[in-house]
């Protein structure tokens, strides 16, 4: 047996979890600085730049975490389970299989945001200026929606036997490289020609590329746990179903946010292009907590799944609760310090009054519900590396009625953004509760579960 495999069936839990999840929260940290390094330089372009690249970025967190997060939790999720139950040639053949899954829908993803696209930013409230911006935005990083794919399936492989360091290397390197290289494309320096928001979307393409490139080295050189074929194996059904009936489901779990807030990025568009951009510049400290929660996530998946694989029930349940709580707390914690300091935040991207007291009033009201969504997206992880995310669904479906039919109803009410934020707060708590619950009944051993 593999060292790294057999340390996630033995080791002590909790600092076998401290030690897997602090580089990954790290790396996690990087990734969703990249989307804030991006921000705020294309901020310095204007409110228009800046309720333009809102209104594309709950499309573009929906294809990562969709990629990372959902389609890569199915795969972390089917070679855990095959490692911990001494299946390595399986192992190795779902490589491919990934690699298949992340080119159709990266080919997918593209076509269906450039065509698309347009529409759903006028739904949204994108117009003149904005909805120019958007779709500049938009087309240039759909393009290459290929590479977002392949980066972060071959990083799911390997996370899936349990090596959270490469993947954080590689990602917090990217981090510190768009740092000059974000606002040189983006307001120009030296040679380098203004491109405005199409230059951050060029620069988030080439760490997609070099990132991708690197996974794909680690992976076929045979320096990991894995030892995939040089050559493509006839793909499997059964292979491509193992990653597909979690990664599918999942998928679903990761539409139910982008939904809240796309929907919710439309209520605020009722009041103009800078409420949108208000309510964006706060819904960032959420999309911050995403890949967050994922850095206790995937040691999470990891973790379940393999000693699920290997029959060890009761030790992948408290791998789950110990993590969940680990992720809670800091989520809770950022959530009310984003509330009690939320005129500084919103200050970082604009200077706009109207602006930053409608992105304040969002944190105010929403940042001391973050502890809710820690909780049930940890738990989600979870359920990912068992195999079984049915239940997770339902919390995220019933979190999209409570937070978009609340918000409607308090337009109708005449009770503003307020009566939409406080909505938004109700749905998370309810998406953090039925995890819990449904966890603690023990959904994820009735039936059959495939191990």
């Amino acid at each position: 047996m593999n060292p790294r495999t057999r340390q996630l069936l033995e080791a002590p839990l909790i600092p076998l979890l401290l030690k897997l999840a602090a580089p990954n929260v790290l790396v996690m940290m990087a990734q969703a600085s990249v989307g804030l390094i991006e921000t705020y330089f294309v901020a310095r372009l204007g409110a228009d730049a800046l309720a333009g690249v809102s209104l594309v970025f709950p499309a573009l967190m929906l294809a990562q975490m969709i990629s990372a997060g959902a389609m890569g939790g199915g795969i972390l999720s089917a070679i855990a389970r095959a490692l911990g139950g001494g299946r390595r040639e399986d192992a190795n053949a779902l490589v491919w299989h990934a690699l298949a899954i992340a080119i159709g829908l990266g080919l997918l993803t593209s076509l269906l945001m450039l065509t698309l696209g347009p529409a759903l930013y006028r739904t949204m409230g994108g117009v003149d200026g904005s909805l120019a911006a958007a779709l500049t935005y938009s087309n240039t990083i759909f393009a290459g929606a290929l590479l977002l794919w392949l980066f972060n399936s071959l990083a799911a492989v390997i996370r899936g036997t349990g090596d959270m360091a490469l993947p954080a290397i590689v990602i917090c390197g990217g981090a510190a490289a768009l740092i000059p290289l974000s606002p040189a494309l983006i307001l120009g320096f030296g040679p380098l020609p203004a491109l405005g928001v199409r230059g951050g979307a060029i620069a988030v393409l080439a760490y997609y590329a070099i990132g991708a490139g690197v996974f794909a080295w680690r992976i076929w050189s045979g320096a990991g746990a894995l030892r995939p074929a040089i050559r493509p194996p006839r793909l499997s059904f059964a292979a491509l179903w193992d990653i597909l009936r979690v990664g599918a489901v999942s998928a679903l779990v990761s539409t139910t946010t982008n939904v809240t807030i796309a929907t919710a990025t439309g209520f605020a568009g009722a009041y103009g292009a800078r409420a949108i951009a208000g309510y964006g510049a706060g819904a960032r400290v959420e999309y911050m907590l995403v890949p967050l929660v994922f850095g206790f996530g995937a040691p999470m998946a990891a973790l379940v799944g393999t000693n699920i694989g290997a029959g060890q029930r009761q030790r992948a349940l408290r791998a789950a609760w110990i993590g969940a709580l680990m992720a809670t707390l800091v989520c809770e914690s950022i959530g009310l310090l984003a509330a009690w300091r939320a005129l500084d935040w919103i200050r970082l991207f604009s200077d706009d009054a109207e602006t930053i007291e409608i992105g304040a009033r969002y944190l105010g009201v929403v940042g001391p519900a973050y502890g809710f969504f820690g909780l049930g997206l940890s738990l989600y992880f979870a359920s990912q590396g068992a195999g079984r995310v049915g239940w997770a669904l339902f919390a995220g479906i019933l979190r999209v009625i409570v937070s978009i039919g609340g918000g409607w109803l308090a337009l109708r009410a005449e009770a503003g953004l307020t009566g939409v934020f406080l909505s938004l707060s109700l749905g998370l708590a309810i998406f953090g509760c039925v995890n819990v619950a449904t966890v603690y009944a023990g959904v994820w051993f009735r039936g059959s579960a495939r191990s």
